[in-house]
């Protein structure tokens, strides 16, 4: 079992920055692919962000690349996501999620592991 919980929202200015962050506890956060994914009012939760559990290899949606980036430190068993030049278009509940595998993948139904989500709200 992995529990995971994310921290770090809020509001912010268009064109701000804010980081998140998703701390687990629990067996063998290393050996898992960690991903960021995001929910506004009335739309499907949509991948944002994931990383390989050797931080080796990153994958974006592009709705996102360039601005966001995502990181993790094993020995905290903590992954981030930093958000720059934020648009209201960001706004929404950010998801951490992990899944036990060696490659990133981006469907939500591939990860196990969710968090509870933290609100970004990026005022105009």
């Amino acid at each position: 079992q992995v529990q995971l919980a994310e921290s770090g929202g809020g509001l912010v200015q268009a064109g701000g920055s804010l980081r998140v962050s998703c701390t687990a506890s629990g067996r063998s956060f290393s050996s898992h692919s960690m991903a960021w994914f995001r929910q506004a009012p009335g739309k499907d939760r949509e991948f944002v962000a994931a990383v390989h559990w050797s931080g080796g290899s990153i994958y974006y949606a592009d709705s996102v690349k360039g601005r966001f980036t995502i990181s993790r430190d094993n020995a905290k068993n903590t992954v981030y996501l930093q958000m720059n030049s934020l648009k209201p278009e960001d706004t929404a509940v950010y998801y951490c999620a992990a899944a036990y595998l060696n490659i990133i993948v981006t469907q939500r139904n591939a990860y196990t592991y969710w968090g509870q989500g933290t609100q970004v709200t990026v005022s105009s």
